[in-house]
């Protein structure tokens, strides 16, 4: 019998949509409740492979209410009723966001269309509230969850000025942000601010400094592993049809 070749860990491999979804699922820990909502198929993907990998025992909830589904396919929303298929329980939405209040959700992922140097997100409006350029789809929760939950991952497919911004245009909501990763590094968020902790092997401190709005500290910064055999293997078998490509159109 002819043995199957390992899954090779090639450059071609190093994509932002492979990056990113290892880099995700790398920050989650066995035993903890983790909570993604909508629009979210990077968590969604990074939470599952996160099972497979490392944390067996994690208990997975999403947006439909769903916990520890196990779905026959991945759908490209995140609030398809697939997300529900062999569920252990499903629980009202009001239930997720008690459970956050009472300090039992260990971990939530939330996104932002502009974030600041401090990691607080703005899902509200461009420009001034009372007469914004561009008015945005508002915080779906956020502000409920980001003060809340035992801590916070950020994620947010653009890297630019325009995303990651000195000062926010308005406050949706802050709270418990842990880290935040991008297609470019990884950002974590001590004594009040972000700074980077990692690079991805792709990019650069200078491409980090010229597409980050405000200052950051570039020197001895490492690279984020690149994604294991072991991962990608894992990676492919969680979403072979390459679902999370969806939030890069």
């Amino acid at each position: 019998m002819t043995q199957a070749a390992p899954f090779p860990t090639t450059n071609a491999m190093l994509t932002p949509d492979t990056m990113m979804v290892v880099a995700m699922a790398r920050l989650l820990r066995n035993g903890e409740r983790v909570f993604h909502g909508v629009a979210s198929p990077l968590p969604m993907i990074a939470i599952l492979l996160a099972q497979r990998l490392h944390a067996p025992d994690l208990m997975y909830i999403n947006i439909t209410g769903g916990v520890n589904p196990q779905p026959e396919s991945l759908p490209e929303t995140t609030v398809d009723p697939r997300l529900l298929h062999n569920s252990h329980v499903i629980l009202r939405l009001a239930d997720i966001f008690d459970m956050s209040a009472r300090g039992d959700l260990d971990t939530a992922f939330l996104g932002g269309v502009q974030i600041d140097v401090q990691g607080r997100i703005n899902m509200s409006v461009i420009g001034p509230y009372e007469r914004p350029k561009v008015r945005l789809p508002g915080g779906a929760g956020s502000a409920a969850i980001l003060p809340t939950a035992k801590r916070t991952l950020l994620w947010r497919t653009k890297h630019d000025p325009r995303t990651f911004v000195e000062k926010l245009s308005f406050v949706t909501a802050s709270g418990n942000v842990d880290r935040v990763v991008t297609p470019l590094c990884v950002f974590v968020k001590r004594d009040g601010r972000l700074h980077l902790e990692s690079i991805h092997p792709y990019s650069s401190a200078a491409e980090v400094q010229q597409q980050t709005g405000f200052a950051v500290e570039t020197a001895d910064v490492p690279l984020t592993p690149a994604p294991t055999e072991a991962e990608l293997a894992a990676l492919h078998a969680v979403d072979p049809n390459r679902v999370r490509l969806i939030e890069f159109r």
